[in-house]
């Protein structure tokens, strides 16, 4: 049997550990580093995964990731969930009263995948959104991707 020649043995080793290594790296950008704390004003979405099964309940935490507190017109905290198209599927039942979310501050809603009209979401990606306001009045607003599955 024929070995291959030496200079093709060297390209596929070389082509096989770059892949490897390049494969590592963009899964670890990739693996949802959802909650970065920053120096002034940050809003983070965080949830326990990205794929979702179809009717599966969905965890959402938003979180002061900054050093400022953050003002929100109601008690939903500025959370929506759309279609990638910006079509509105879920904003939660909120209290029409100005809120406060402290640096670190968290809070949590469950998403059940129903739409507004309570009819089931079906599967597909969804971007959740939360929006609020630094001291300076300025917009702080922060999106995730997720998918819904069968």
């Amino acid at each position: 049997m024929k070995s291959l020649p030496n200079g093709l043995m060297i390209a596929l080793c070389v082509g096989i550990i770059s892949g490897l290594i390049l494969g590592l790296v963009t899964y670890a950008q990739s693996n949802h580093e959802q909650l970065v704390f920053e120096e002034g004003s940050s809003i983070s979405i965080v949830t326990e995964k990205i794929d979702f099964k179809l009717g599966e309940q969905i965890s959402i935490k938003i979180v002061n990731s900054g050093t400022v507190p953050l003002t929100f017109s109601d008690a939903s905290y500025g959370l929506k969930v759309t279609g990638m198209d910006g079509v509105l599927y879920y904003v939660p039942m909120a209290a029409q009263v100005i809120t406060k979310l402290d640096p670190k501050e968290e809070v949590t809603f469950v998403w059940n995948q129903k739409k507004l009209d309570n009819s089931d979401s079906l599967e597909g990606r969804y971007k959740i959104v939360a929006e609020g306001i630094d001291p300076e009045n300025n917009k702080v607003k922060k999106s995730v991707a997720i998918n819904v599955l069968k």
